[in-house]
């Protein structure tokens, strides 16, 4: 889609102080350091490297911003639940997420990446948490589908789809791979209706 396909880097900041003004339009990628996060950016802008993969997770370490023309702008947050990161660290980003997630008053809507085979993980739980008392919808991309066979794929999406049966807003949740591009249209599509205004 070349809603994406004209996504550039933005800027990079560590804390809340370096946000770009809260008047713009944003939906923040968020996931486990193992989810897939930059590679699914990446299929979707159809750029190589325009989000930083790495054989070893968590190495996204600040909020990425990639501006989509007109003020619109995909946000990749770091990815959380590397055990090998620093406490400190570690207690800073649960600080900034979690208030991103609450407050940042620009932030259109959330785009959560979980790996097919082990979604929902206590840490995907905490991250709705947060974010769903704002009432903003979502997308949900069960990422790596590629490693389960049909059925298994269906299946996954009904699990999830049945835990967050009580969630008010509209969620989305879609089996994708960044591999094969199953699912790609289906999120393009999901993805860019959060930067429409909202009803």
């Amino acid at each position: 889609m070349a809603f994406f396909q004209q996504a550039s880097f933005f800027i990079t900041v560590n804390d809340w102080a370096g946000l770009p003004p809260d008047s713009v339009v944003e939906v923040a990628f968020a996931g486990r350091s193992n989810a897939g996060k930059s590679s699914a950016i990446n299929t979707l802008t159809n750029r190589s490297r325009l989000a930083f993969t790495s054989k070893t997770p968590g190495r996204t370490q600040h909020i990425n911003y990639f501006s989509l023309g007109e003020h619109r702008y995909l946000v990749d947050l770091p990815g959380y639940g590397y055990a090998e990161v620093p406490l400190a660290v570690k207690r800073h980003w649960q600080q900034l997420l979690s208030d991103y997630l609450m407050h940042r008053q620009s932030l259109r809507g959330l785009v959560v990446l979980m790996d097919i085979r082990h979604p929902l993980t206590d840490l995907d739980q905490q991250l709705l948490e947060w974010y769903l008392p704002s009432g903003k919808p979502a997308v949900i991309l069960l990422t790596k589908c590629d490693k389960l066979g049909r059925g298994a794929r269906i299946q996954a999406v009904r699990e999830v789809r049945s835990a967050l049966a009580d969630v008010q807003q509209p969620i989305e949740i879609i089996a994708f791979s960044s591999t094969t591009r199953e699912g790609l249209e289906a999120a393009e599509a999901a993805i860019a209706r959060l930067y429409e205004p909202q009803a």
